[in-house]
């Protein structure tokens, strides 16, 4: 019979090391929270529930794992969140104490720590299994230096010695100190046992605390076996408390993400030049520069290549497409489309909306928002094109735009097949260029234009002869 699973997510501290106003748990790492990464983990680990226990800045953090189940297509999605206020912050133990109500004793219940986000589902697994509804399982890491780590300690010098406690490094003696091996905060227990070792605890110790780790004591004191799950990757235990070692973690991380694409084909200019935040899904062949930034979910095609400094956020890019240098796309909610052996960039920007078929050009310093190119358009130089609908084959001018709105509504803009349009132009939506259409350099287009016409709409040219230019008078009035 499988044993439900409760997740208590420790996010009540303050993260005074941050320096920051914002809650320790709300850094982002790959562009998303800290505690993101760890419901994230608990839904994919199946539990039951999650509770969180909150303090520090609690409305904020709530409100942000409201918004975390929220998220389209997020993993965490189909977790129910329930949350705990620990007020004030007495302890670890204190803070789990607070999640009982809303615990159940047929359950397990695994401790995790909202600032630590790269523990791995697998690893979780393992420890609940350990746990298996019978046993006080604790997540262990040995230390080539573990200071200010909680130690522990055995009954004896062999590995597969039986757990007899924790100590906190304030309260360990200097042969304690001396171990390495390390709890890493993350524990898995039956939740029916929890409960009366909990009511047990004490505060009498150098922080004036109730330590969650003085059930171990308890358990052995029942009679009650405690078993560690000894893992070598000290990522996955790694907390965060400052700057510093956030941008330690996220290097680890994207160091993972990248490793993982250059073993499925992906071609990388240099890895640690490289950042995923969000979900990227590559095809055979794919080639990526240097220094390019993918965020929310990017599907590259075969063979597509991204250019160096590039970011790609929310985007489908057909196979054999080509990114060129300091593209910027974002799709936001809308998306944005690039198709077969579309050319897009240098200094481009396609925002939401854009969809572009096959073949398409979009060059450099020209902007595409909510616009559809069908095969073979091209906008080459210096353009915008907002709320278009532009068929097969048009060449569009460099420097010329749609004036797409009026101040208070947006119009569309139509371009039939093989349509020109020369440097230049204003398009003022609503508006349709008719098909095989010719538009005249410099012109402002109001209204409708006949199929296979040449339309100018410019002031007439006046040359003045013998002309001269204003001079200043020597008093320089």
């Amino acid at each position: 019979m499988v044993i439900p699973v409760d997740v208590v997510i420790m996010a009540a501290g303050k993260g005074t090391r941050m320096k920051s106003a914002l809650p320790k748990v709300l850094h982002q790492l790959a562009g998303r929270a800290l505690l993101a990464h760890v419901t994230d983990c608990a839904a994919r680990l199946s539990a039951r529930q999650a509770v969180v226990i909150t303090g520090h800045g609690a409305a904020q953090v709530e409100a942000a794992c409201q918004g975390m189940v929220q998220e389209q297509g997020g993993a965490e999605s189909g977790i129910r969140l329930q949350f705990a206020r620990q007020e004030p912050q007495l302890g670890t133990g204190h803070a789990v104490q607070q999640a009982l109500p809303l615990l159940a004793d047929d359950g397990i219940t695994l401790v995790l720590s909202g600032d630590v986000p790269l523990t791995r589902v697998a690893t979780l697994q393992a420890l609940v299994d350990a746990c298996d509804g019978q046993r006080l399982a604790l997540l262990t890491l040995s230390m080539a230096d573990p200071s200010g780590y909680g130690r522990i300690v055995r009954a004896g010098e062999q590995p597969s010695a039986q757990v007899r406690a924790i100590v906190e490094h304030k309260d360990a003696s200097d042969a304690q100190r001396a171990i390495r091996e390390i709890y890493s905060g993350i524990m898995a227990v039956p939740t029916r046992l929890l409960r009366g070792w909990l009511g047990r605890l004490d505060n009498q110790n150098a922080q004036k605390e109730y330590y969650l780790t003085d059930i171990v004591k308890f358990a052995v004191a029942d009679g009650v076996a405690v078993v560690a799950h000894r893992i070598t990757d000290a990522a996955q235990v790694a907390g965060v408390n400052s700057p510093v070692q956030l941008a330690e973690l996220e290097r680890v991380y994207q160091r993972q993400q990248a490793t993982a694409l250059m073993e499925q084909g992906v071609r990388l200019a240099d890895p640690a030049r490289f950042d995923v935040r969000g979900t990227l899904v590559c095809g055979q062949d794919v080639e990526i520069d240097v220094n390019c930034v993918f965020d929310g979910k990017v599907v590259l095609g075969d063979g597509v290549c991204i250019g160096a400094n590039c970011c790609i956020a929310n985007a489908t890019i057909a196979a054999g497409a080509v990114i060129h240098p300091f593209t910027h796309i974002d799709g936001e909610k809308l998306g944005v489309q690039v198709g077969e052996g579309s050319l897009i960039g240098p200094f481009a920007r396609l925002r939401p909306g854009a969809q572009l078929g096959a073949e398409v050009h979009i060059g450099n310093f020209v902007e595409v928002k909510n616009a559809t190119l069908a095969k073979g358009a091209k906008a080459n130089h210096l353009a915008y094109l907002g709320d278009a609908t532009v068929g097969e084959r048009v060449n569009y001018g460099a420097g010329s735009i749609t004036a797409n709105y009026d101040g208070a509504n947006k119009h569309r803009t139509v371009i039939e097949a093989d349509v020109h349009i020369g440097s230049n132009c204003v398009l003022v939506a609503p508006v349709t260029i008719g098909v095989g259409c010719t538009v005249g350099g410099g012109s402002t287009i109001t209204k409708d234009t006949p199929p296979g016409s040449l339309s100018v709409a410019r002031g007439r040219q006046v040359s003045i002869a013998n002309w001269r230019r204003p001079v200043k008078n020597k008093a320089g009035k």
